[in-house]
């Protein structure tokens, strides 16, 4: 390694490695799968795979590490929203149709028909990612983290493919870089939106409760009973209170808030 360049894989390696950690974390605690699209999960952890060939074939040694923590973690994440119903017939045969494709081209042309098949591979595979978002009313499970991740990785990857004078790579890095800004947008969009719908609720809420605090009691008054006649000295004056002044308590009407106020 003679530049700084040389090093992009290394820095692409700490982005990569936990990249899926907090979506998996985020579905493990909330089981909220909105807008997270288990196509794109799984096909990350295919071209994942096919990757982790085409750079042991390249010589590309220290890219093996994120190629496969992203394989691994990736289709555990396939696996979780596979378990909570995500998974769907089409996707599936669709999914299954493309690793036969990466096989074929493998199978027939070596390491320069595997690249040139994964040039289209990113493309492909966040594709399902960005229409889940963008077509949920409110993709709250989405993780940002992981894209933020995401974004990492794929900045470093551009730089070491721009260096290497590697299309592959350099196709891999710039739709990597867009598409994770497209999906930081939305999940940025849905926070502020979240955010305000509180605001809105809170702020709703003090006002019924102000109106509720400040509303007048009209509540009927109660007619006074009849006055009590019987003598102080009288057995039961000593076991009752004086219900005159009870009884007057009791038809005075409550005050309105304002007066109070």
């Amino acid at each position: 390694m003679d530049s700084l360049p040389d090093y992009a894989p290394i820095a692409a390696a700490a982005f990569a490695i936990p990249q899926f950690l907090p979506q998996i974390l985020k579905l493990r605690a909330t089981d909220d799968t909105a807008g997270v699209s288990w196509s794109w999960a799984t096909l990350t952890s295919v071209n994942n795979a096919a990757w982790l060939a085409y750079f042991a074939l390249s010589g590309y040694w220290t890219a093996l590490v994120p190629a496969s923590s992203a394989t691994l973690l990736a289709g555990a994440l396939a696996t979780m929203l596979a378990q909570r119903g995500q998974a769907k017939a089409r996707p599936t045969v669709l999914i299954s149709s493309w690793v036969a494709l990466l096989i074929a081209g493998f199978t027939v042309a070596g390491r320069t028909g595997l690249g040139t098949l994964l040039t289209a591979a990113f493309i492909l595979q966040v594709t399902p990612s960005i229409w889940t978002a963008y077509r949920t009313d409110h993709p709250t499970g989405v993780s940002r983290g992981t894209w933020m991740l995401v974004l990492g990785e794929l900045s470093c990857w551009t730089i070491f493919g721009v260096h290497k004078s590697d299309p592959r790579l350099i196709t891999l890095g710039f739709t990597g870089v867009t598409a994770s800004v497209l999906m930081l947008t939305r999940t940025r969009r849905t926070s502020a939106v979240g955010m305000q719908d509180r605001l809105v609720d809170r702020v709703a809420g003090r006002r019924v409760a102000k109106s509720c605090d400040r509303r007048p009691d009209t509540r009927p008054a109660v007619a006074a009973p009849a006055a009590n006649t019987t003598s102080q000295n009288s057995p039961t004056s000593s076991r009752w209170p004086n219900t005159n002044r009870d009884s007057a308590c009791i038809a005075s009407p409550r005050p309105s808030a304002s007066k109070c106020r």
